[in-house]
């Protein structure tokens, strides 16, 4: 229960086309999810308005991250260390997203073109109360996904 593979199954079922969308949120909640520091802080990116906690389902895809951002940064990251903490994603979520202060979701797996995912800050995902769409007209639990 909540290894990161059942997570990278979920993600794949949906980029497929099937697959339940609140199952693959419950699943995200369940998984431990690798995400690594950047400057004494989780390693977060801008897109859209939205600051993405960037989250990885084992260490092989943490390590494809790795090499794509050497690749970025320049040969001299090449050999960095990269340290990363694991969370449950129900943490991630419940915690981590609301003391952001600003509009926040969870991007898994950054660096696989076909096996990424991106859980924004939506009722359904979020608290309500970080929720982006939320409205003072739903009720919580109101709306699926």
């Amino acid at each position: 229960m909540g290894d990161g593979a059942a997570l990278a199954d979920r993600i794949a079922e949906r980029r497929a086309g099937v697959g339940d969308p609140g199952a693959l949120v419950g699943e995200l909640r369940r998984a431990l999810v690798l995400v690594p520091y950047d400057r004494g802080g989780l390693w977060t990116a801008e897109f859209g308005g939205i600051r993405w906690v960037c989250g990885f389902t084992d260490e092989a895809a943490l390590a494809r991250f790795a090499e794509e951002r050497a690749v970025v940064d320049g040969a001299e990251d090449a050999s960095r260390s990269w340290e990363y903490a694991a969370f449950r994603g129900a943490r991630l979520l419940d915690e981590v997203i609301p003391a952001m202060g600003a509009p926040a979701g969870v991007a898994v797996n950054v660096a696989d073109p076909d096996g990424s995912m991106l859980f924004p800050p939506v009722v359904g995902i979020v608290p309500d109360a970080v929720a982006v769409d939320a409205d003072a007209d739903v009720p919580s639990g109101g709306r699926g996904l």
